[in-house]
C-alpha cells in the first residue's frame, strides 16, 4: 500500500460500513495519512474492534436505514470530531439472489433501505456541515451492477443505479459550494460481503471481468482516498471505475 503522509492532515472523515471490508481499508489509510476518522456500522462488536485496530477517534453503532438515527449520529460525531470534511458512504448489503418474479419483498425493501435510502440520509445529514466550512468530499460507493445490472441481483443493481443518479444530482447541486461528490463503481472485489452470495453468483461476476480476477480491496481504497482528498478538485457528479475493464463508461 503506497501512502501519502499528511494528505489528510487536519481533515475529519465519517466512513459508513466502516467495521469491515472496503470501509475498514479506507479508514486505515486515512488515519495513516494523517486524518481523523469516525466509523459507523450496524455491527457494534466488529465496530469496536475495528475502531481500536485502525485508530478511529469515534465510533457509532447504528442502522443507516433509520433516518433519525443517522441525524443523531451525525450530530454526535461532528461534536466529537469538531468538524466534518469527508463522508465515505460504503454501508451496503447484497440481498437475495433470485429472479425478479421470485424476489422476496422483504429483501427488496431492506436492500433499498440500506443501500439507497440510508446513503441518502447520510449525505443529507453531512452536507450542511460541509457547507459551513465551504469544503467537503463525498464518496458514495456504488457498483458496476448499477451500470450494467446483474441477473438475479435486481435489488442490489437498482439500489446502486440509484446511488449513481443521486450522486450526479448532488455533485451538480454543490458544484460551486466547495463540496465535491462522486461515486465509485467497483467490480466484485475480495470482501466479507461475498459471504452473502452463492459461489455461482461470485463466479458469474468474476467471469465478466476482462482481467480474469476479482479486485483487491486496497485497489478501490486507493481510488477512494484520491476522491476524498484535496487533489480531486475538478471532477464532481461523476463515477470512478475500479472494474478490471468490465465497464469503460
Amino acid at each position: 500500500m503506497s501512502l501519502f503522509p499528511g494528505r489528510f492532515s487536519g481533515r475529519a472523515a465519517i466512513i459508513t460500513g466502516g467495521a469491515s471490508g472496503l470501509g475498514k481499508a479506507v479508514a486505515r489509510r486515512i488515519v495513516a495519512e494523517g486524518g481523523t476518522v469516525a466509523l459507523w456500522d450496524l455491527n457494534g462488536d466488529a465496530l469496536a474492534d475495528t475502531a481500536k485496530e485502525v485508530g478511529a477517534a469515534h465510533a457509532s453503532a447504528l442502522d443507516v436505514a433509520d433516518a433519525d438515527a443517522v441525524a443523531q449520529a451525525m450530530a454526535d460525531t461532528v461534536a466529537a470530531l469538531g468538524r466534518l470534511d469527508i463522508l465515505v458512504a460504503s454501508a451496503g448489503i447484497t440481498g437475495a439472489t433470485a429472479p425478479v418474479h421470485e424476489f422476496p419483498l422483504e429483501s427488496w425493501r431492506r436492500v433499498i433501505d440500506i443501500n439507497l435510502n440510508g446513503l441518502f440520509y447520510c449525505c443529507r445529514a453531512a452536507v450542511p456541515h460541509m457547507l459551513t466550512n465551504a469544503y467537503g468530499r463525498i464518496v458514495n460507493v456504488a457498483s458496476v451492477a448499477g451500470k450494467e445490472g446483474n441477473p438475479n441481483a435486481s435489488a442490489y443493481s437498482a439500489s446502486k443505479a440509484g446511488v449513481i443518479g443521486l450522486t450526479k444530482s448532488l455533485g451538480k447541486e454543490l458544484a460551486t459550494r466547495g463540496v465535491i461528490a462522486n461515486a465509485i463503481t467497483p467490480a466484485t472485489f475480495e470482501s466479507p460481503i461475498l459471504d452473502q452470495l452463492p459461489q455461482s453468483q461470485v463466479d458469474y461476476m468474476r467471469g465478466k471481468i476482462p482481467m480474469g480476477r476479482l479486485g483487491e480491496v486496497e485497489e478501490s481504497a486507493a481510488t477512494i482516498c484520491f476522491m476524498a482528498s484535496e487533489e480531486c478538485s475538478f471532477t464532481t457528479a461523476s463515477t470512478f471505475d475500479t472494474s478490471g475493464g468490465r465497464t469503460t463508461f
